[in-house]
């Protein structure tokens, strides 16, 4: 994957007027943020959420983090800087690959209570590619799809990878970009209190 592929892109229209799918989400979970949701940005703590959940399902996964950022450029609001090498073995690369690009719409749907398509159309075009390597014929792609979403849901549900999305998506509200080392730091700091 390259460092690019867990990039949001800018969509100019407001959080509310972009085309959803609608997902059910945990109402709780929406409810209960660390982060302060009516001192922030809505846009900008969206995007933290989705950066947050790529960089805390590869830590997961055993992938070392660059840097993770909410720094918007001309094509992106944020990015999640993913470097090669593993610390630890995988069964399946490509289905690593497709949870870590979940992740990040995963996460972002908790906090904004619906997927957005739109902010993830370049994790879902590389999701696609992915799966096409694995399956042919639209509804094995659809169905593999789908149980790679749910999969997704699942180890982000998991308290200590969604303690450890709110730590890292606070510190990017904080501070616009934060290293991989800080990311691992949170990682584990979350890891240590369940």
């Amino acid at each position: 994957m390259d460092n690019s592929d867990t990039a949001q892109p800018i969509d100019p229209r407001p959080i509310d007027s972009q085309p959803v799918d609608s997902q059910p989400v945990d109402s709780q979970r929406v409810d209960s943020q660390s982060v302060d949701s009516q001192s922030v940005d809505p846009r900008l703590r969206a995007t933290a959420y989705h950066e947050a959940g790529h960089a805390v399902m590869a830590l997961a996964l055993g992938r070392p983090i660059q840097k993770v950022t909410v720094a918007p450029n001309q094509n992106y609001l944020g990015a999640c800087q993913i470097q090669k090498g593993r610390f630890k073995p995988t069964k399946d690369w490509l289905e690593d690959e497709i949870l870590i690009l979940f992740a990040g719409m995963v996460a972002e749907s908790q906090v904004t209570g619906r997927y957005c398509p739109n902010g993830a159309s370049q994790d879902l075009r590389g999701i696609r590619r992915y799966v096409l390597m694995r399956t042919s014929g639209e509804s094995q792609v659809e169905r593999l799809e789908r149980r790679l979403l749910d999969k997704t849901e699942h180890l982000l549900a998991d308290a200590a990878n969604w303690k450890a999305v709110e730590l890292i998506a606070a510190e990017l509200l904080k501070c616009e970009s934060i290293s991989g080392r800080a990311a691992r730091h949170f990682f584990d700091l979350a890891e240590q209190s369940q």
